[in-house]
């Protein structure tokens, strides 16, 4: 596969810095799914009922019948669940962001009301609370242009945020595709926000979600049987997390509930401990998602730049082909393999690259080594080094040898030559002339076997070596 979509890089090992206000040292972000009424029922013109996030555990769809005891949890999260959550986030003055199915809103005017009042974010959880794996795109668009049209309907204004949740592979891009969004939460891959880009379309804030700090997991058999794990569990999140923040590697904890789920009483008390425990300590900000969206948009704005993993063939070997010196062809299987957004910093590519040279046949390599000029050699004084070779051998002193100097590097480059059949390289970065001078004394007396390792790993260095030259992490 050529350009593998899937990004294992993230922020590197670095992290990045979100600039939270205030200094803060996390962002805790509270989420209300309000999916009630937005369920999979017949009643809805599905297929079947329900089976998903209830009470009922390992509950089957009943294909063409009502599910009784599926709708009542579904209705005691509208009643008595969505009701208890309002009083315990008004109370604390902590303000979530509502997924709200569209369907499901228009069936809750007075929830909706209270939301509303509390100047709580309703963002879109789509048009029905429904699987869409199986969708064709064009299906699952008409879907979203419902549950927009819908959304504007009952609330007054458009979402500005989305989450589908049981999505398809094409999701992501169809929302980016439809505009108008300030971010979209269907993803679990990261800590932080992070620009998605999708060819033809305008680079989509994606603000991720989360599956383990969620009370979805009192409804399966490996989650929560009971407040207290799901209370230690938030709060260990929040720990590691809030520690990290005083490292100065800042981040986001989403907290994910259901009416019908962590609305039960003796699930409720748990919420309660932690919201309370979260605002025991100082340096946190408890935004919506949509004020992490508007701050991350003022102050991590899309940058635009080329991505190694999404160049033409041209466009790569034309900038990559000298990392191995006078070696395009490097760059040219490069570019026909597998590359990733993995690929696109300094040490993702030189994995990449540094992999074509190692299968390579040994003819290959020794072409390669071969392709190196000597050090301080007749090619350094005719002034004809590519310009990665005379920035290379200046930075050790190279070019400023005395004549004693001179002729002792080009005494240890013929000895070593004619023993070994291909010039002495080594990465000189970093090395003056006396380390350089006792390296070729050392590697001198080794058989060809190993030198010839040795020259290859040296070559793999000074290419990693132009590479964080070239690619800012």
């Amino acid at each position: 596969m050529i350009n593998y979509p899937r990004d294992f890089r993230g922020y590197g090992a670095g992290g990045m810095d979100p600039k939270w206000p205030n200094g803060a040292k996390i962002a805790v972000q509270f989420v209300i799914n309000y999916e009630e009424g937005g369920e999979n029922c017949i009643l809805h013109g599905d297929a079947a009922s329900e089976a998903f996030l209830s009470e009922i555990v390992g509950a089957q769809p009943w294909p063409g019948q009502r599910h009784w005891n599926m709708e009542t949890i579904y209705e005691y999260g509208a009643r008595a669940g969505f009701w208890r959550l309002h009083r315990l986030f008004t109370s604390l003055n902590i303000k979530p962001t509502v997924y709200g199915v569209a369907t499901a809103l228009a069936r809750a005017p007075e929830q909706l009301s209270a939301m509303q009042e509390a100047g709580w974010e309703i963002a879109s959880h789509g048009y029905k609370w429904i699987e869409y794996k199986d969708y064709t795109p064009e299906d699952e668009m008409i879907d979203i242009n419902k549950a927009i049209e819908i959304h504007e309907q009952v609330t007054g204004t458009r979402p500005a945020g989305w989450y589908t949740g049981r999505c398809s592979v094409n999701t992501v891009d169809l929302i980016a595709c439809k505009g108008g969004f300030s971010y979209c939460s269907d993803t679990y891959a990261d800590d932080l926000p992070f620009w998605h880009e999708s060819e033809g379309n305008e680079p989509l804030l994606m603000i991720p979600y989360t599956l383990d700090t969620n009370d979805m997991r009192f409804s399966i058999p490996a989650g929560f049987n009971c407040g207290d794990p799901f209370y230690t569990y938030l709060k260990d999140s929040f720990d590691v997390l809030y520690e990290e923040g005083n490292e100065g590697a800042a981040k986001m904890l989403n907290i994910g509930l259901h009416c019908r789920l962590v609305g039960r009483p003796g699930r409720l008390a748990a919420l309660r401990r932690f919201m309370e425990y979260v605002l025991s300590h100082d340096d946190v900000w408890i935004p919506r998602r949509i004020d992490i969206a508007d701050h991350w948009r003022n102050h991590h704005p899309f940058t635009p730049h080329q991505r190694p993993s999404k160049m033409s063939e041209k466009q790569f070997v034309d900038l990559y082909g000298g990392v191995f010196e006078h070696s395009e062809w490097i760059a040219t299987r490069t570019h026909a393999g597998e590359l990733a957004p993995a690929n696109d910093s300094a040490a993702g590519l030189h994995g990449a690259m540094a992999a074509v040279f190692r299968s390579a046949t040994e003819v290959e390599r020794l072409g390669v080594l071969n392709a190196h000029p000597d050090l301080a050699g007749k090619l350094a004084a005719a002034k004809q080094l590519t310009e990665e070779s005379t920035s290379e051998q200046a930075s050790a002193g190279l070019d400023q040898l005395s004549d004693r100097e001179r002729a002792n590097f080009t005494r240890l480059n013929q000895v070593y030559t004619e023993k070994f059949g291909f010039p002495f390289i080594i990465a000189v970065k970093g090395l003056n002339k006396a380390d350089i001078v006792a390296a070729f004394e050392r590697r001198i007396n080794h058989d060809r076997a190993t030198e010839f390792t040795t020259a290859c790993q040296q070559v793999e260095r000074i290419a990693l070596l132009r590479l964080k030259d070239m690619l800012a992490d």
